[in-house]
């Protein structure tokens, strides 16, 4: 049996933080916490993690749309990319994640569909970042708004297809990317909702008037907000204006001041508030990697001054960790740890459902534990109870 003590360090809960307190964790539970001065004796056989004030304690990072890192991508459709992305995630603080696909042939998603429904039901263990389902994106989208979706095989919503493909995950998509304004958006948002997965607008050109009927058909979220989608104009305010104003719908951000420069995101943030907002990276495989050439839907991708483009110049997923998204988000948005905190752990359980078990530090839920130093690096990373992550310290 896996139990841990965690002791001294400052813990984050949903609302106050402990000064000084312990944590203890039992069979892939938080089973015990509070102040150090509460702490109780425990028996048997129990492995104690010293830490000090300066660390602290918060919930694991959810990431709800992420294609791939350490040279690894969902789409390479096999057990040991999803293996590698599971195991390097937890080094920047991610415990579980979305396995996010791309717009490519149908019968290369249907391959990655089935692929993470046997890793899930045979490799999803403790140890590793979790996989909670998949997020489709694409490709059921605008062409005109493509960004770095293959335009070749951007295909009208199917709902016949979707339901095949949905079968093929074991029920496993959770969150589907979509333009609401093509031919049967709106009645593919409609079918998601009615089931229980997150219908997003994105890579869509809708205006205003088209995001209501979408936002009244049961869209919820919008997919990285001002990446890929009709801006704002002052006579038409977009998918952009819309995202911002329709409380219903979250908003994904990728806070790595590339995509989107720290004056809006600070700006999108004040608009939605504290609740509207969720940090995600968007990364692609060469996150964690060397500059140089990568693929990406059968496109390469140059990777260089931590930016990753296209042949034409595009942006192309991103090559940020989630630990520097909640970093930049203070920076940007003047927020505190704790406000940041909320935004990758607590938003994105609540829109997935699973804050019951996540998204916060809370008796009976699952062990996703990131400790973070002074500087607010990753010190270590539990993820369900056993140790992920430790950073490696060098004596001098």
């Amino acid at each position: 049996m896996n139990r841990l003590l965690l002791k001294n360090a400052k813990i984050m809960l949903e609302n106050e933080i402990i000064p000084s307190g312990y944590l203890y964790i039992e069979e892939e539970k938080i089973q015990d916490v509070g102040p150090i001065n509460n702490l109780p004796s425990f028996d048997g056989n129990i492995e104690v993690i010293e830490l000090c004030n300066e660390d602290t304690i918060v919930p694991g990072f959810i990431d709800v749309h992420i294609h791939g890192a350490g040279g690894a991508d969902t789409m390479d459709a096999n057990l040991e990319a999803l293996t590698t992305i599971a195991t390097v995630l937890p080094a920047e603080g991610t415990t579980s994640f979305l396995a996010t696909t791309i717009t490519q042939e149908k019968d290369q998603i249907k391959k990655a569909l089935k692929n993470v429904a046997v890793y899930c039901q045979h490799l999803n263990e403790a140890g590793k970042a979790e996989i909670l389902g998949i997020h489709l994106e694409g490709p059921f989208i605008n062409s005109k708004r493509a960004g770095a979706q293959p335009e070749n095989h951007i295909i009208a919503p199917d709902l016949e297809l979707f339901k095949e493909w949905q079968k093929d995950s074991n029920q496993l998509i959770k969150l589907v990317t979509l333009a609401p304004e093509v031919e049967n958006g709106l009645e593919l948002i409609r079918y998601l909702s009615s089931t229980g997965v997150i219908a997003s607008i994105g890579h869509s050109d809708a205006t205003y008037e088209e995001v209501k009927e979408a936002v009244h058909a049961g869209a919820t979220h919008v997919t990285h907000l001002f990446n890929g989608m009709r801006g704002i104009h002052h006579r038409e305010p977009g998918v952009a204006g819309a995202a911002l104003l329709f409380k219903e719908l979250m908003i994904e951000i990728i806070a790595d001041g590339i995509h989107v420069c720290p004056e809006m995101i600070k700006l999108s943030l004040q608009a939605k508030g504290m609740d509207g907002m969720i940090l995600i990276t968007d990364s692609i495989r060469a996150k964690c990697m060397k500059n140089g050439l990568y693929d990406l839907g059968g496109q390469n991708v140059t990777v260089k001054e931590g930016k990753a483009l296209l042949d034409n110049g595009t942006l192309a997923g991103s090559i940020l960790k989630m630990k520097e998204s909640v970093q930049n988000m203070m920076e940007f948005a003047n927020i505190s740890l704790k406000e940041a905190v909320r935004l990758a752990s607590t938003n994105p359980a609540k829109q997935l459902n699973v804050f019951d078990r996540k998204g916060s530090i809370e008796k009976g839920k699952d062990a996703d534990i990131v400790i973070l130093d002074r500087d607010l690096e990753v010190k270590q990373t539990i993820c369900r109870g056993v140790k992920a992550f430790e950073r490696k310290v060098i004596r001098q």
